[in-house]
């Protein structure tokens, strides 16, 4: 726990996922208040919004935060670039390798955390020079990949010496714990942040997310290589049918593209893509950042006997 709490100059050993749209600046920096490490996710979004939010939570927070840098998007050479230029303290990563980044991200003090999904990845960024890998198992919400995250955190601990943070599937104390036995030291969290006061999503988002069930997050782009989980709705359905069908992945990312914004800004729980991972079934309601980490700290601290954070 302390390897991380240390290297990223935090008290408590709890990251927020980099969530595309979701992850604004105030929910950053809420929950690098709150003693976490808050993440603006950068997503497709231009360098200069990423700019302006990064801005934006250095009014709200004095603490470290970081921003997590989609390594697909057409707009990664200016995110990287705002990333630098405003001395952001910690990346995350994910869709890509960082390795053209990383030189020039070290030498501007950031530390690099990617996301990944297999054991020799782990191992390719180790040997890249990165700070910590986040272990995401396919349980998580968004792109995901096959391993979940019991089997997967433990078989990344057991390859790489730089920590390990688990991510996927984990929503409350029990969770932290959990992931703490597997060998992690820090955890990743996501689905459970998007029902706070502080997350700008439309509140029809945050109300489908708590009354959702085990089984209501299903993956659907398995065929283009490319699987993401979300909510069951019209949309999934729709998806699923067409790729049943064998539609081609130009047409099936075609019927994707836009469906995150527009559930973040309308709440559309039909036709948007309600990203959510299965913890969703664990969520029961929408509270304020402060207290979503208090209980987080104190039942995993109940849980395993001893403090996780640090001074």
């Amino acid at each position: 726990m302390h390897r991380v709490t240390g290297l990223l100059g935090i008290r408590y050993p709890i990251i927020q996922g980099g969530m595309a749209w979701v992850a604004t600046s105030r929910l950053a920096a809420a929950v690098s208040e709150a003693g976490g490490l808050g993440i603006i996710g950068a997503g497709h979004a231009p360098g200069s919004w990423v700019q302006e939010e990064i801005r934006k939570a250095k009014l709200l927070t004095q603490k470290p935060f970081g921003v997590n840098i989609m390594l697909m998007s057409p707009h990664v050479e200016d995110v990287v670039n705002a990333v630098i230029d405003e001395r952001v303290a910690v990346v995350t990563t994910g869709a890509g390798s960082p390795g053209p980044y990383v030189e020039r991200l070290k030498a501007a003090g950031c530390r690099i955390m990617p996301v990944l999904s297999s054991v020799a990845l782990a191992r390719r960024m180790e040997r890249m020079g990165v700070d910590a890998v986040i272990a995401e198992g396919s349980e998580s919400g968004g792109h995901i990949g096959e391993v979940g995250t019991m089997a997967l955190v433990p078989q990344v601990v057991d390859s790489v010496s730089i920590p390990v943070i688990a991510a996927g599937g984990i929503a409350d104390g029990r969770g932290i714990a959990a992931a703490m036995m597997l060998g992690a030291s820090a955890v990743q969290l996501g689905t459970v942040f998007i029902c706070s006061d502080e997350c700008e999503a439309h509140v029809g988002y945050k109300e489908a997310i708590i009354g959702a069930s085990e089984r209501d997050a299903v993956i659907c782009g398995a065929s283009t290589g490319h699987p993401v989980r979300s909510l069951r709705n019209q949309l999934t359905r729709q998806y699923a049918t067409l790729e049943k069908q064998g539609v081609g992945s130009e047409e099936l990312e075609k019927l994707g593209s836009g469906r995150l914004r527009l559930a973040f800004e309308t709440g559309d729980r039909h036709k948007g893509s309600l990203m959510a991972g299965q913890s969703a079934g664990l969520v029961k309601e929408i509270r304020p950042v402060a207290r979503i980490m208090t209980e987080l700290v104190t039942e995993a601290e109940e849980r395993m006997g001893r403090k996780i954070w640090t001074n």
